[in-house]
């Protein structure tokens, strides 16, 4: 299993990422992502590839037949919040009833969680505890590398058991595994490298490195990769500051060929699968 990677989708709505979340108009919001779910399916189908869907779940409840097609198709489904909320922005209240609902909604088939815009720290730590007494298994929300919107300095690179009291070192008390996602480093310099605006804006061969790497020490590589970037026919141009503009479109017709050069390379699973093994 040494060689096995770890492909989480975050599925969510064109109007959910925290930097569009400031410029759209609350009645503006019409679902359109969602139309490329089975075109998200064929291509992983035509890569023999399994994923963990991290999915918001206000597309659930307007979309039920949604989690039969990412099941049946030998996918995971997991939890990204109901409606892609920060951390910062809810508490435990309000998370622990969301965690019910969407138990509701999937069955009892989540036991993932990936906090929106990781947006897991020291400061929102509380959300383990929930995890915990909503019998989940696992969390990646853990960026290794502090950025302007996220991250957890020096947290292990390696899954670990996490707890509410510590979030970035192994605790052998810990009932959540925690699966970081993966980082690398350039001219010394600690970066994220595992997907999104990163697999986009970095060169392929740096990407492939970063993965390189965690097989070389037996690790997971954990990478993500958004809903509407593997979709951007589905992905309105809205305008914005063009720093806004640049890390949420840049190359974002490229994203689909690029991950299925990745798919091609290297082995990805689920989370669940992964565990299981």
């Amino acid at each position: 299993m040494n060689s096995m990677n770890l492909l989480g989708i975050d599925f969510e709505e064109w109007y959910h990422p925290q930097i569009i979340q400031h410029y759209v108009e609350t009645d503006n919001k019409s679902f359109k992502v969602v139309n490329g779910l089975d075109k998200i399916l064929t291509f992983l189908n035509e890569h023999n590839t399994y994923a963990t869907f991290f999915m918001v779940g206000e597309l659930l409840e307007s979309f039920p037949e949604v989690l039969d097609k990412i099941l049946s198709n030998g996918h995971e489904i997991a939890f990204h919040t109901m409606k892609h909320s920060r951390l910062h922005d809810i508490n435990y209240e309000i998370l622990d009833q969301e965690l019910k609902h969407y138990e509701c909604l999937t069955n009892k088939k989540s036991k993932g969680f990936r906090a929106p815009t990781f947006s897991l720290d020291k400061n929102t730590s509380w959300a383990i505890k929930c995890l915990e007494n909503n019998n989940y298994v696992y969390d990646s929300s853990i960026v290794p590398v502090k950025t302007s919107m996220y991250g957890v300095n020096k947290a292990e690179i390696k899954p670990y058991m996490i707890t509410e009291n510590s979030i970035d070192k192994n605790k052998s008390n810990g009932k959540i595994l925690e699966f970081p996602l993966a980082i690398t480093k350039i001219l010394g310099k600690k970066i994220p490298s595992a997907g999104g605006f990163y697999m986009r804006v970095l060169p392929e061969k740096i990407i492939q490195n970063t993965i390189m790497n965690y097989q070389k020490q037996n690790l997971p590589a954990a990478f993500y990769i958004h809903s509407w970037e593997l979709t951007p026919e589905y992905m309105p141009r809205i305008k914005m500051s063009r720093k806004d503009s640049f890390i949420t479109y840049h190359n974002i017709e490229n994203t689909m060929k690029k991950m299925g050069h990745l798919l091609k390379k290297f082995t990805f699973t689920s989370f669940e699968k992964y565990i299981a093994n």
